[in-house]
């Protein structure tokens, strides 16, 4: 995944590399972002670790720097995991900056992760994990196409307090490619 590069209409994910520390550390710092992430970085020592990660892993997640074409600013990141070890199913997720939501990145960029799974891949199934209560990303997956396939109530211990968690899932024959 240190190789990968997926290239949008307007945005280019590279994986993310310790020049986008303080970036990262700006936006996922961002209650309103942190509100549904697990990973809350605590200074730029989090974020360094976060941004480099461990060994290679496939069940581990890769995070992808989102940045604009027109100027390389990183207003976001992406993430897959193949929980398995292998890539027959992959788990995605999106996180975008404050200043850069509400203009179509998260939809632009899952779409190409769909597309890169799905066709450069060959994984069979993504899913999304939500929690219910972030109204933004429910839509988004819907949006998308994924299926709403379970919704387990108060399964996670998360920030305090029991949270839902609501899976989204996909099937490769269920894909239907972009038309550029």
């Amino acid at each position: 995944m240190k190789d990968v590069s997926i290239v949008t209409r307007r945005l280019v994910l590279t994986p993310l590399g310790v020049n986008d520390v303080s970036r990262l550390l700006e936006y996922r710092s961002d209650p309103g972002v942190t509100r549904y992430q697990f990973f809350e970085p605590h200074g730029e020592d989090d974020a360094r670790r976060f941004i480099l990660g461990g060994p290679p892993d496939l069940s581990a997640w890769h995070q992808f720097g989102i940045r604009l074409k027109a100027s390389d600013l990183l207003v976001g990141d992406a993430g897959i995991r193949f929980p398995s070890g292998d890539t027959s199913q992959a788990e995605v997720g999106v996180t975008v900056a404050p200043d850069h939501q509400r203009q179509g990145i998260a939809s632009e960029v899952l779409a190409a992760v769909l597309e890169h799974l799905f066709c450069a891949v060959g994984t069979h199934r993504v899913f999304a994990s939500v929690d219910p209560r972030n109204a933004a990303s429910m839509a988004l997956f819907a949006r998308l196409g994924l299926r709403r396939e379970a919704h387990f109530r108060q399964s996670l211990w998360f920030k305090g307090e029991w949270a839902d968690d609501v899976v989204f899932g996909m099937l490769r024959s269920e894909w239907t490619p972009a038309i550029p």
